[in-house]
Parts: structure tokens; C-alpha cells; sequence
């Protein structure tokens, strides 16, 4: 097994409290992509999780740079000792192992334009209820900025953090776009996973780091989940307090990424960029 590298000047981490409720299963996957992501790049966690929120309903909401960044955020919340839950798309639940997998782990499936995204709504509600941690994408998408700072952002993770009156943390991330290209919407060949091998191969040389904060809980007092506009507002704060954390993380990099992924698209706008 491949040990993540420590900072000297990182918080001191604690093991999660044993809780039944995280499957083994999705213990087990964790290690797994924990050396995965070590074998990748060299990971540099700053902030945590409050201890009073720990065992709570809680929400984390992270930027999205890159296909890769799933991978340094399942390591980085288990090297502070969260195991979240993920909502994912239709089409990984019915992979033959995937789909097995993700079930198993207990995370929630997201069928996009289909009836039942209400009932996915209500399932991560019941699941952040229930205690599990939940990490979301508010964008919803790999950033298409130039800059790759945050998109506007969906207003669905603020409506499950006030309906299940969850905090919610910002989860700040810089440097998985550099281990595996974009790539293509679908994959339907060799040729679309060509690209994705050859620039992880890429990365396995170069090791660049990833860079993930845990910033403190985003303020949503005085907003209601039945207020029209406040789900608006709560997505705003959200979204500023993940680009504050980003800020730092990329202080040398404040416009333009310095690593080109030719296959990103550039053709959205970030409104939060500083």
C-alpha cells in the first residue's frame, strides 16, 4: 500500500469515529483510490472538519476541475477521517461492477431529466438526515471558465443543506486537472479514452500536487428552504466561500492555468472569479 505524504504543517488528523453506518465495502474502495491518487501526484491537505460536526448531517460542496479530482477528494477527506457519499449519474449505476459497487457503498443515483431527481433529491436529504456525510459539485460540471474558476453553480446543493438544515463546508481543490486530460463528453472508443491513458501516464512522470482546503462552514443564517430566493442566496455564499479557499491554492496561477488541457472546453464564465 502507498502512504500519502504529510505536511509538517497540517492540522493534526484523527481517525473517524467507528461508525457502522459507513459500508466496509466503501472503506475498503477508499484505500484503494488513497493509493492511487499517491502513486498520481503528491497530495497537500489544509483545514478539517469541525469536531462538532463530525456524526452530524453534513454537506461538503467542492469546485470541479477535472475528471481526476473525484480521486484527491475521496483521499482527502479520508486522510481527515470523512467517508462522504456522492449523488452520480445513471450511466455509472449500470455498470456491471461499478453500479454494484456504488449501491453497495451506499451512494445516490441521479437519472438527469428523469421523474425520478426528486426522488434522488430526497434520498441525499434522508442520507445527510441520517448522518452521512454528502459531498457535491454545485456547478454540476467540470469547469468550462478559461481561468478554470468556479462556474455560477446549480442552486440544488444549497435546497438539500437548508431542507435537511445541514452545514455545509466548502471543499477548495487545485492541481487534479493536471492528472488526466478533459477528454469527450461520452466515451464510445479507443480514440476517446486514448487521451485520458496517455496524459494519466503523463502525470505518473511529472507528479504534480493536489491542493485541497476544508474552509469553514458557509454562514446560511436568517435563509429557509420554503423562502423563494433563499436556495439563490445560499448557493451564492457557497460558491464565494469555495473561490475564497481556491484563491490561496492557485496564488501563483491567479488567471490562467499554467498546465493546457487541449480537450477542455473554454466557453463558460466564472462570476466569481477575484
Amino acid at each position: 500500500m502507498v502512504a500519502l505524504p504529510s505536511l509538517p504543517n497540517e492540522p493534526t488528523r484523527r481517525p473517524a469515529p467507528r461508525r457502522t453506518r459507513t459500508p466496509r465495502l466503501w472503506r475498503v474502495l477508499t484505500r484503494v483510490d488513497q493509493a492511487l491518487v499517491a502513486l498520481t501526484g503528491r497530495v497537500e491537505v489544509t483545514g478539517d472538519v469541525p469536531a462538532d460536526l463530525r456524526g452530524r448531517p453534513l454537506l461538503l460542496a467542492a469546485n470541479h476541475i477535472g475528471v481526476f479530482d473525484v480521486f484527491v477528494l475521496i483521499a482527502a477527506c479520508r486522510r481527515i477521517g470523512v467517508f462522504p457519499r456522492f449523488m452520480a449519474t445513471a450511466g455509472l449505476f449500470d455498470t456491471p461492477v461499478l453500479g454494484w459497487a456504488l449501491r453497495r457503498s451506499g451512494h445516490v443515483r441521479v437519472d438527469r431529466g428523469k421523474g425520478n431527481v426528486t426522488e434522488a433529491f430526497d434520498h441525499a436529504v434522508a442520507t445527510l438526515r441520517g448522518g452521512d456525510p454528502v459531498l457535491l459539485y454545485p456547478e454540476g460540471r467540470i469547469s468550462r471558465d478559461p481561468g478554470l474558476w468556479p462556474e455560477r453553480g446549480k442552486s440544488g446543493v444549497a435546497r438539500m443543506a437548508l431542507a435537511a438544515g445541514a452545514p455545509v463546508v466548502p471543499v477548495s481543490q487545485w492541481g487534479a486537472h493536471e492528472a488526466v486530460y478533459w477528454g469527450t463528453l461520452t466515451v464510445e472508443g479507443w480514440s476517446d479514452v486514448k487521451p485520458l491513458l496517455t496524459s494519466w501516464l503523463r502525470a505518473l512522470r511529472a507528479r504534480p500536487t493536489f491542493r485541497v482546503h476544508f474552509g469553514a462552514p458557509v454562514d446560511l443564517t436568517g435563509l429557509d428552504a420554503g423562502r423563494p430566493g433563499d436556495a439563490v442566496r445560499a448557493r451564492d455564499r457557497i460558491m464565494r466561500a469555495i473561490t475564497a479557499g481556491l484563491a490561496p491554492l492557485r496564488a501563483d496561477e491567479p488567471h490562467q492555468p499554467r498546465f493546457h488541457d487541449p480537450t477542455r472546453p473554454t466557453d463558460g464564465r466564472s462570476p466569481w472569479k477575484p
